[in-house]
């Protein structure tokens, strides 16, 4: 697919369709637990076409599971039945932990088999995108070294993360690339760590490193689509800006109104209904009110486009994902 022109013609388009980060609740649908999904393919291609089949959204998203790149470097990782996996632990703290950390191949361990995944998925949605999701840079090298360690050493010894960031970069450059050859669109790359960072130091260790993969991954055909949820967002937005996605994905910790109008009116801006507070813990009523609420703030704004604010969790009541498509509907009705 061009998604220079996807992304052209959905700025055009006057009526949005949503464009949630949407995977794991499809466990419900399946009747299979998220270590079930996240350890086969064909579950997670199956997953992906009943997402698409269920939902008008604008695009189809694999599963974030933002431990499966840091496992490949050799973290240790705890699976659960209704949760993403998480990282624990660290791999690299010395010079000497660093000299040893190999970068591992792009499809090595479970990489492999979420790129094999998508590469099962695209022959089953032919009607929309298909995004991969990957992990952004400073957030792996904060997941591999740890994150209080890592913020530590931003200030102390900042030639040891730059050497950090270096080796995962380098990773995932080849991992986007793999998702490129499997048949994605393009991916969705989580740096919600990065959101942590003053605006001096996520210009030093995020925004370059990201540009960098854009650089190498992104073309016509191929497109970039970066998160970041954390709160600094609106002052880090010139390092933010730079790295030259085609489409940024932000959180609820900010306003969605307040960064709209420092973006680029070329490129997608999507955000920002609270996946925890109503995805997952609220109810019909108040996500049709909250999505109603974003875009009567938002979409004014052509290049805008309604979103969760992160990956909607696992056990998400599919009754609340239906009320933020029928909300999107019901807005874009009226106008």
């Amino acid at each position: 697919m061009n998604m220079a022109k996807w992304v052209a013609d959905t700025i055009a388009s006057p009526a949005k369709k949503g464009f949630p980060v949407l995977s794991f609740p499809a466990i419900q649908k399946m009747d299979v637990a998220v270590k079930d999904l996240i350890g086969s393919a064909d579950l997670q291609a199956e997953a992906m076409r009943l997402v698409a089949e269920s939902t008008p959204s604008a695009a189809s998203v694999s599963f974030m599971d933002l431990s499966v790149e840091a496992e490949s470097f050799g973290s240790r990782t705890v699976f659960r039945d209704d949760g993403a996996p998480t990282v624990v632990g660290s791999v690299v703290g010395t010079d000497a932990d660093m000299d040893a950390l190999a970068v591992p191949e792009a499809t090595d361990g479970r990489c492999g088999l979420y790129v094999d995944a998508v590469r099962k998925a695209v022959p089953l949605i032919g009607d929309r995108p298909v995004f991969a999701g990957t992990i952004g840079p400073f957030s792996l090298a904060a997941l591999l070294c740890g994150v209080n360690e890592i913020m530590l050493l931003c200030y102390d010894e900042p030639e040891f993360v730059e050497s950090l960031l270096e080796k995962v970069s380098a990773f995932l450059v080849e991992y986007a690339r793999a998702f490129k050859e499997a048949g994605a669109d393009g991916v969705v790359m989580a740096e919600p760590l990065a959101g942590l960072l003053s605006p001096d130091l996520a210009a030093q260790f995020s925004g370059p490193y990201v540009k960098a993969i854009v650089e190498a991954v992104q073309d016509e055909g191929f497109g970039v689509v970066y998160h970041n949820c954390g709160p600094g967002v609106i002052k880090q937005i010139d390092s933010i800006v730079s790295n030259g996605a085609r489409g940024y994905h932000f959180g609820n910790a900010i306003d969605m109104a307040d960064v709209l109008p420092l973006m680029p009116s070329d490129r997608l801006v999507m955000g920002n209904v609270d996946p925890a507070a109503e995805f997952r813990h609220g109810t019909p009523e108040s996500v049709r009110a909250k999505t109603l609420e974003v875009l009567e703030s938002c979409a004014s704004y052509p290049n805008f486009v309604p979103s969760s604010g992160c990956d909607i969790p696992p056990m998400s009541p599919w009754e609340n994902i239906d009320a933020f498509f029928d909300a999107v509907d019901e807005f874009y009705g009226k106008n």
